[in-house]
């Protein structure tokens, strides 16, 4: 009998400059692999000095509670504005403008190492009609007590049917830097199961995210993210973060969509 491959991710020290082209990426979008782990990508020193800034940002903060988690956030999650674009335009050039004009350029410097790594011939934030942009990113609290609830993320899905350009890319990514890892817990549980629409009936009215029953028999992934790690992963497979104890779980995130299969060009958006 030939047994499955062990499902475990995929860790690159692109320190010297390593050019991996676009086979990682194309192994996350069809659930190969967990997560794309990169070290090197960006220096400490400068990955320092960015914690600090995003930091000095956290009176920019909302947090959204729901009875089973909550999210804080700097900067618009896309998916809780779909139905008001002026509301989510609105929040993201302000947060845009006040990263800006903190110093904050740590979106940009990850975009453009991305490109280089990846062989990208672009990557760049996504706009709307009017040329307005998307967020550039989300920075990310997870403190002490707090878990993300077992959920994905697929814009194609949410925003079907919508003026939104982001509801056409052909696959979905999220890029993550881990700014500050807590003490212990905060692990990343990423579940082999992508979402299918029969899995609604698994969805918790009013609350974040679906029952475990969903991944019941899906393998499943745990990574513990270290500060420094810059990492890649495929959200529209079910994925958790467990309760995190001691230090704030600090990281910057976005959303990165392909715009057709050949990986050559995408957009990012918070």
């Amino acid at each position: 009998m030939q047994h499955e491959p062990t499902w475990n991710r995929a860790t690159y020290d692109i320190s010297d400059g390593t050019v991996l082209g676009a086979e990682p990426l194309r192994r996350l979008i069809t659930g190969e692999t967990p997560v794309v782990r990169l070290r090197g990508l960006l220096g400490e020193k400068e990955l320092d000095t960015a914690r600090r800034q995003a930091h000095d940002l956290l009176s920019l903060a909302s947090t959204v509670n729901y009875t089973n988690g909550s999210l804080t956030t700097v900067g618009p999650y896309l998916a809780a504005h779909l139905d008001d674009a002026q509301d989510y335009f609105d929040i993201a050039s302000r947060a845009n403008e006040r990263m800006a004009h903190a110093g904050f350029d740590l979106p940009a410097r990850v975009r453009a190492a991305l490109r280089q790594t990846f062989e990208l011939a672009a990557l760049e934030p996504a706009s709307g009609p009017d040329g307005r942009s998307y967020g550039e990113a989300v920075i990310r609290l997870h403190a002490d007590g707090v878990r993300n609830p077992l959920h994905n993320d697929h814009i194609a899905r949410d925003a079907a049917g919508t003026a939104w350009r982001v509801a056409d890319v052909v696959g979905q990514l999220s890029c993550i830097v881990c700014l500050q890892e807590c003490d212990w817990g905060g692990e990343l549980v990423t579940y082999r199961k992508p979402w299918e629409p029969r899995d609604e009936r698994w969805k918790v009215p009013g609350e974040l995210g679906y029952r475990s029953e969903v991944v019941a028999t899906a393998p499943r992934h745990i990574f513990r993210p270290q500060t420094y790690d810059v990492y890649l992963i495929n959200p529209t497979y079910y994925h958790e973060i467990e309760e995190v104890h001691g230090a704030t779980r600090t990281t910057l995130g976005f959303f990165i969509g392909f715009t057709d299969g050949t990986l050559n060009h995408a957009v990012a958006w918070g």
